[in-house]
Formats: C-alpha cells, structure tokens, sequence
C-alpha cells in the first residue's frame, strides 16, 4: 500500500469532511488540565484543554494544527469525548494504536468513528499525528483526576 492511487484513496470523502468540521475549536478559559503534544516527525501538534466533573469530561477544546488525517482525528474525538471518564479516553487511544498498529479491533463507542482511519494502517509515518489528540486528552483528564484528588483546581503539562 505505497502508491500514490493507495495514497490518493487514503484521503476519503469522510476523512476530508471530518478535518473541515473539527467540533470544539479553541480554548478553554479555564480548564482543570491543558496538555500539547507535537509529532516530532511531521510536526503536527494538538493542544487539549478540559474541565473534568464527576469523574467526566464536562468541556473539551482543542486547538489542533495537523495533517488532514489528524484532523479527522479530532474531529471524532471532539465530538465524542464529553461524558467520558478517564479510563474510556485511555482506552480509546490504546485501541486506536492497535487498530493502527497490529489491525486491532475499532475503538469502542462513542470513538469508534475512528474506524474511518483505519486505512493510514499502512501508513506509519501518520500514526503519530492521528493520535496526538487522544493521547493529550488521556493525559490532560488523568492530570485533571490527579488534580481533583489532591485538592489542586490546575494542572498542566507540554510533551
């Protein structure tokens, strides 16, 4: 899967349309954790701000500056995350590297339109940026539980 037709195939109708529409633009004036994080191989970089309440995502913003694969990322991601705990973000990004990885299954609801990745597969120069926006969130809601936990209101962290 290296020609330029597999490539050309790569970017979809829904992969284009996911990166054009990417929900929870911007940042948070106030969040409980903000994290970034930069792919060092094609400099695509995510920063993930949210607000966790009840054990929850209650508000999510992200300021994504990426490749359209990442930004489709995002995009389901952003649209997906409110109402989930921590240990459903983690596991969403674990099953995100599998299934891009090792062909692993799709990531369970309410993420599993990331199904729509699944081609990149064969594309391992884009797996980094494809899963910047997961692996901030998973951080920056483990840093926000962390911070509830200890009593602090703030956390924050760049990678």
């Amino acid at each position: 899967m290296s020609s330029e037709t597999d490539l050309i195939k790569l970017y979809s109708g829904r992969i284009l349309e996911l990166a054009a529409s990417i929900p929870r633009t911007g940042r948070l004036d106030a969040p409980d954790a903000s994290v970034k994080k930069r792919s060092p191989l094609c400099g695509s970089t995510v920063t993930v701000d949210l607000v966790i309440r009840d054990g929850r995502v209650a508000d999510f913003a992200q300021d994504v500056k990426a490749c359209a694969l990442g930004q489709a990322s995002a995009s389901v991601v952003g649209g997906a995350i409110i109402g989930q705990t921590p240990d459903q973000i983690t596991t969403a990004r674990d099953a995100l590297r599998d299934m891009l990885k090792n062909d692993g299954p799709t990531p369970p609801a309410p993420f599993d339109g990331l199904e729509v990745l699944r081609p990149a597969a064969g594309y391992k120069n884009r797996h980094a940026s494809i899963l910047l926006t997961l692996e901030a969130a998973a951080e920056a809601a483990q840093q926000a539980t962390d911070a509830h936990e200890t009593g602090s209101a703030e956390g924050s962290a760049e990678a």
